[in-house]
């Protein structure tokens, strides 16, 4: 049998890779159930693109792969089909317009999720918003922020889990009846 370069490539540079792939697709992927399949799909597409052209460095092209992967499947998933919007008029519903109730609901929850925000010590509350309402990447918050990688996602698990706990939690009773 002979292997070919893109072969050899692929098992000496990208098979390695699998744990670092692995990691990246179950944090940025909340469908669990797909990781497995995602891991596929983009072993496909670079093992194509290396058939064409071999990547200089494997670990870069490989994430970057992966990325755009689930960039493209966000960008599906949010497109509705024409079929459906043609089948909803046929049926009458109506638009999901907001209405004044919606608006206020909608600027009381922004109210509270700033108010939350504002509680969060300063680095955990910095590196919630730049990942969160910026969408920064981890690795470029920590440039931003000036501190390593972990500390990001040290900031950042504490950061949600306040959030959570601040915006989820029961109110507390105090004991107080009315």
């Amino acid at each position: 049998m002979i292997v070919s370069e893109a072969d050899a490539w692929f098992m000496r540079e990208v098979l390695p890779l699998e744990a670092i792939l692995m990691l990246f697709l179950r944090q940025n992927w909340r469908n669990k159930a797909e990781i497995a399949d995602l891991r596929q799909e983009v072993y496909m597409r670079v093992y194509e693109a290396a058939l064409r052209e071999i990547p200089e460095q494997a670990k870069p092209f490989v994430l970057t792969t992966a990325r755009n992967l689930l960039v493209d499947r966000v960008r599906r998933e949010r497109v509705i089909p024409f079929e459906i919007v043609t089948d909803l008029e046929a049926l009458g519903v109506a638009s999901e317009q907001a209405g004044p109730e919606r608006a206020i609901m909608a600027r009381d929850a922004l109210r509270r999720l700033q108010a939350a925000l504002d509680r969060l010590p300063p680095r955990c509350r910095e590196a919630v918003v730049l990942r969160k309402i910026e969408g920064l990447s981890r690795r470029e918050i920590a440039a931003r922020m000036g501190v390593a990688e972990f500390t990001v996602n040290r900031h950042l698990t504490e950061g949600m889990r306040a959030l959570a706990d601040i915006l989820f939690s029961e109110p507390q009773d105090n004991g107080r009846h009315t």
